[in-house]
């Protein structure tokens, strides 16, 4: 049985028709990014966000957009949520396997950009000293801050949806 298998495989050609069966067998994922994006002053970019609980606090992120490499990913919703433009330098945790969601967060820096806030999704945008971090500052987030600030994640990003196939 296997050896049919294997020969029906062989014969739709590396391609298209093989991406396509594999995308219909298998369970889809949504993908979610985040970041700490830091300031000249070394401060961390946290957001108060409508959809999430009252009083809270967070990181800047958002999910992946069709052909949207996740770096990209990150580099839109700060953009869009506060106005602000950033660089992506390294990715600093990559978390999956709850309910097909896969997290990735990494690190940043602001590289330029003017505080416009979109209304529709956040109340409040705010850099902060590390020592001096709001009450109400989601638990993961804070760890996530903590590992940035210990220096951990790969040293370069090197993750991306897209990373070897050209786009069409």
């Amino acid at each position: 049985m296997n050896a049919i298998l294997v020969r029906l495989w062989n014969l739709l050609k590396i391609g298209t028709l093989q991406w396509y069966l594999l995308w219909f067998m298998h369970h889809k994922y949504i993908v979610g990014t985040s970041a700490v994006i830091f300031n000249e002053q070394r401060q961390i970019l946290l957001l108060r966000h409508r959809f999430w609980r009252e009083g809270s606090w967070g990181l800047p992120g958002g999910y992946a957009e069709h052909g949207e490499s996740l770096e990209e990913t990150v580099c839109r919703e700060v953009r869009e949520e506060t106005g602000y433009e950033v660089e992506i330098e390294r990715v600093l945790r990559l978390v999956s396997g709850y309910k097909l969601r896969l997290e990735v967060s990494f690190v940043g820096r602001l590289v330029g950009g003017e505080r416009r806030l979109d209304a529709r999704e956040i109340i409040e945008a705010r850099f902060f000293a590390p020592d001096d971090l709001p009450a109400g500052l989601i638990r993961s987030h804070q760890h996530l801050i903590s590992m940035a600030l210990a220096g951990e994640g790969s040293e370069r990003s090197v993750v991306s949806l897209h990373p070897t196939f050209p786009r069409r």
